[in-house]
């Protein structure tokens, strides 16, 4: 990747959701947007329609993640939206793999790609880092220790992190969302697309463009504003377990 002098913002797990919102609206605010993930294929349509750089991410590879990192010249931004659940067994049920996954890509993904980019997050002078945890990351559910422990593990990484970096050029956002409607939950239960629909049923989940939307304006802030955190839930969720849902 060649020099850029306009400023650059890093999405990971930009393939689809609440990645490939973000890098459409970074882009139409200006940014170069370097996308990462797996799937190549849908990347290279991304990258096409907004004009930035797809390049292929597997946060749980330290091997991808130097060679992503090394391909870029500057970083002014990274959005660590990487991440995901599998399973919705109790303890007692537990599947070690599934355990193994969530905390691979929540948890040691985020920190192999934020600890290779710091140097250049830094070196921007004004550099954001804005991290998607989940409300999972606040409370527990049952059910839902594997994903839920990893979120907080996650979490924890990035609010020490903030305390680690005061008085560098970085701020630190984190945005922790409650339901929102995309391929999510599909990926929690392997496929099962009717499974997955009755996450949503009967409420008016968030989508996408309304976490990508917050995301734009946290990097529209003037450098010396931070917004440590941001929680946001659709008006139907109280808590990570509990909803008003309507029956029809």
């Amino acid at each position: 990747m060649t020099a850029i002098s306009y400023p650059v913002a890093v999405v990971t797990g930009a393939s689809s959701g609440i990645g490939e919102a973000t890098a459409r609206t970074l882009a139409a605010q200006g940014y170069h947007v370097v996308v990462g993930a797996r799937r190549l294929d849908r990347l290279e349509k991304l990258a096409s329609d907004i004009g930035g750089t797809a390049l292929s991410l597997d946060v749980t590879d330290e091997d991808s993640v130097a060679a992503f990192v090394a391909a870029l010249s500057r970083v002014d931004v990274l959005v660590n939206n990487a991440g995901g659940a599998k399973g919705l067994a109790p303890v007692a049920e537990a599947d070690l793999d599934d355990w193994r996954w969530m905390w691979e890509t929540n948890v040691l993904g985020t920190l192999r790609i934020t600890k290779a980019l710091l140097p250049k997050l830094i070196d921007s002078r004004n550099g954001l880092i804005v991290t998607i945890t989940s409300v999972a990351a606040l409370e527990g559910y049952d059910n839902g220790a594997g994903y839920t422990s990893a979120k907080h593990a996650q979490a924890l990484l990035h609010r020490t992190l903030r305390g680690e970096l005061l008085g560098k050029p970085v701020r630190l956002t984190e945005i922790a969302p409650g339901a929102v409607e995309t391929e999510f939950s599909l990926v929690r239960f392997e496929g099962d697309a009717e499974r997955a629909a009755k996450v949503y049923e009967g409420i008016d989940p968030l989508v996408a463009a309304d976490i990508a939307e917050i995301i734009g304006f946290v990097a529209s802030r003037p450098a010396h504003v931070n917004l440590d955190q941001i929680v946001v839930r659709p008006r139907d969720q109280a808590t990570a377990g509990r909803f008003a849902r309507r029956t029809t």
